[in-house]
């Protein structure tokens, strides 16, 4: 592996976009269960919103025929794993990993989106 060449290129903010193959139904989970608001949509039917909440941001877009894929997506840094882990729970979202402390020094779990997506979740140890 070579080493990076520093250029002068300022990076900015990057956000993960989902395919969701109802956006309705997204919009409604990552809103009332997560609580992000909804900063943009485009498209009638709306096919691509961006979600913000605190520092995290989120884009979604229309994928009708979206099939889950069985890695995560995203991943979410938190301050408060235990105390979103068991929001989750109380709001029956589906967990692929249950909350643990990891020997990488995070506290961290996997839960899907209603349309399968899989978040990391992390909190620094």
């Amino acid at each position: 592996m070579t080493s990076a060449i520093p250029h002068p290129v300022h990076f900015g903010r990057i956000a993960p976009t989902l395919p969701v193959a109802d956006m309705d139904r997204a919009i409604a989970f990552y809103t009332q269960v997560l609580g992000f608001t909804k900063a943009f949509e485009n498209g009638n039917p709306v096919g691509f919103v961006i979600l913000k909440k605190d520092n995290a941001e989120l884009h979604l877009t229309l994928d009708k025929q979206h099939k889950a894929v069985p890695r995560n997506v995203a991943h979410l840094l938190v301050h408060d794993a235990a105390a979103l882990y068991q929001h989750l729970q109380q709001h029956n979202v589906r967990v692929i990993k249950a909350l643990r402390d990891a020997d990488f020094g995070m506290r961290c779990f996997v839960f899907a989106d209603p349309d399968g997506n899989r978040i990391d979740v992390g909190e620094n140890r």
